[in-house]
């Protein structure tokens, strides 16, 4: 794999040093991820795997925004209107990325700079280092859009502190770096700004290198911080996000009755009710299982669901296409929403079940 070769792509993949750096590349686009870059990562930690003078693997993103702003949605809504498979084909290859990534036999570090939504997540909160900033802008808003958050989202989110990860789940609301060490999803804050520093560093580490020495020189770059502003808001968001229906959330906010309880109760009512009671249920399954595959298979079999759905279509076309903010979901209310409406997403799907290799 030559400089040359990928250079001009939508993700750069060359040897620095001793990193294998693997950097998205469509800066305009917030560095989205498109069905092509999943193979091109793939492929490229194919060849990182094998390389024994490659110590790290290093992703990052390019451009000032951001990592990633999340997978290529506008694909994804025109295919669903034609009934089309590329949902099919891009998140069963993604989710076999993310599970991928979780084991991978290097270091494999992330540099998790500005936005990280959606795909983002899934390339990035797996890996074994996860370095956020002061700049970092980190979001699974995927309710927004008639969805869940997938990517093995509901595998992070499940195992965040108390109900923090329902919260987050549930409101699609922006972690910063502190509170994305706090939800699980980072491990490290460093300033944006010694980013180079730490890059270049990690060019020079030894074939061989252990994860735990890695961490020691990540740690030398790091603020220390592990908390932010969601964090010291844990004891309400327990409270409020304690319970196995969206009803009962619903009413727990209404209850309380603070400022608080009620902008968090209107950022609820702007998400769809489908999406919020399959994603309720998707967390809570999270919890009792064994590992990020288990949680991978239920969101595929979930995810497949959703691309068939009018509500996928019409928070895409709200939030992306027309931009006009005004979805109408479908049911319009979360007491609308049957178990004979949830139970499809969660039904086993047969030859289409998710594999890992």
């Amino acid at each position: 794999m030559t400089d040359a070769a990928v250079a001009d792509g939508d993700l750069i993949a060359r040897k620095e040093g001793s990193a294998g750096i693997l950097r998205l590349n469509r800066p305009k686009a917030i560095n989205a991820v498109t069905l092509e870059m999943f193979h091109d990562i793939d492929k490229a930690l194919d060849v990182f795997e094998a390389d024994p003078d490659v110590a790290v693997i290093l992703l990052e993103g390019a451009g000032e925004r951001g990592l990633c702003a999340g997978g290529d949605i506008r694909a994804l809504w025109e295919s669903s209107k034609i009934k089309g498979d590329l949902g099919k084909i891009l998140w069963r290859d993604e989710y076999i990325l993310n599970a991928r990534i979780k084991k991978f036999p290097k270091p494999y570090v992330s540099f998790m700079d500005g936005i990280v939504m959606g795909g983002g997540v899934g390339l990035s909160a797996h890996s074994s280092h996860r370095v956020v900033t002061d700049k970092t802008k980190l979001a699974m808003p995927e309710v927004g859009l008639g969805f869940f958050p997938d990517v093995g989202g509901t595998w992070l989110l499940s195992h965040s502190p108390g109900e923090i990860g329902t919260y987050f789940g549930l409101t699609g609301q922006t972690m910063n770096g502190p509170d994305a060490i706090h939800a699980g999803f980072a491990d490290t804050v460093a300033p944006s700004a010694k980013l180079a520093a730490l890059r270049e560093a990690l060019t020079k580490v030894r074939p061989g290198v252990t994860s735990a020495e890695v961490k020691t020189l990540i740690a030398a770059f790091a603020t220390g911080e592990t908390a932010g502003p969601v964090a010291a808001m844990q004891g309400k968001i327990d409270a409020w996000f304690a319970h196995d229906r969206m009803e009962d959330i619903v009413a727990a906010l209404q209850r309380d009755g603070s400022e608080l309880a009620l902008s968090t109760l209107k950022t609820l009512t702007e998400k769809s009710p489908r999406g919020m009671v399959v994603t309720l249920k998707l967390m809570r399954l999270a919890r009792t299982s064994r590992s990020l595959e288990e949680c991978l298979v239920r969101e595929y079999r979930a995810a497949l669901e959703v691309f068939a759905s009018d509500d996928f279509r019409e928070g895409v076309r709200a939030a992306v296409i027309d931009k006009d903010r005004n979805p109408k979901w479908s049911p319009p209310r979360i007491e609308d929403v049957t178990p004979e409406m949830v139970a499809p997403y969660f039904a086993e799907i047969g030859t289409d079940e998710l594999k890992f290799p």
